[in-house]
């Protein structure tokens, strides 16, 4: 965006656990291999569950790159105390200078944080608006429904492109205070005014009851249901890259 490469949430390891060899593994291979990336400038942590902030990913790109990492409050010193530096702590409504003429504000979500029995909800959970010459673009992290999404809206205005999670959504009377259900990421879509949405954080690990397929089938049936024309929200195929339409 704007000259410069940022990466939200990476991860790369093969399980997302505190341990190498047990836990939720991938039911898929990243999009793109590691040793593919260009350069990567900034990066962009909404909270520090361990499919969000994976330390052995962050180790790499540190050592290879040196990229500027930003996240929620309480973050900066754990990433410290394991080594990954440059990193910079928000307030969700702070803003941060990515560079010329690209400016992050960290804007609420509606989740937790934790990665362990004693540190729940120790630091903070947000999303990010990031605005450039072309637009902006909202990226939600892990999120449930609620008025933050039109609290965005008010604040930054309408997204170019949003980028919403519609997977771990059941089962909904338990999920749904942490994670959107496919059918209400169309309507944080409607709210935000968002020209462009796609769908993220669904088919490759398993973290709930609705598998790998589901999240994508519900959105696109959800989609057909409303009067013409559809919202335009993607479910793009896996490591498939899409220029994005202007507003």
């Amino acid at each position: 965006m704007d000259g410069l490469n940022i990466l939200t949430d990476p991860i790369w390891s093969y399980r997302c656990s505190p341990l190498s060899f047990i836990g939720p593994r991938r039911r898929r291979p990243p999009g793109l291999r590691f040793e593919d990336l260009p350069p990567i400038d900034v990066v962009l942590i909404s909270h520090n569950h361990y499919d969000h902030l994976d330390l052995p990913t962050l180790r790499s790109l540190a050592a290879r790159d040196g990229p500027r990492i930003l996240t929620g409050l309480g973050n900066r010193e754990f990433l410290e105390s394991r080594g990954i530096g440059k990193s910079q702590d928000l307030d969700w409504w702070e803003d941060a200078d990515l560079g010329p003429g690209v400016r992050l504000r960290a804007v609420p979500a509606q989740h937790f944080s934790g990665r362990g029995l004693r540190d729940r909800d120790g630091s903070l959970w947000m999303g990010f608006v990031i605005t450039g010459g072309a637009g902006s673009v909202y990226f939600a992290g892990d999120t449930g429904f609620g008025p933050h999404f039109q609290e965005i809206r008010n604040r930054c205005g309408p997204a170019r492109l949003a980028l919403l999670p519609i997977g771990a959504f059941q089962p909904e009377w338990f999920m749904s205070r942490v994670h959107l259900s496919p059918e209400e990421a169309i309507e944080a879509h409607r709210l935000l005014g968002a020209g462009t949405s796609m769908a993220i954080h669904f088919g490759t690990f398993q973290l709930a009851d609705d598998g790998e397929d589901l999240p994508a089938e519900r959105i696109r049936s959800a989609l057909h249901v409303h009067s013409n024309p559809a919202p335009r929200f993607w479910v793009p195929g896996f490591g498939e890259g899409r220029d994005i339409p202007p507003a």
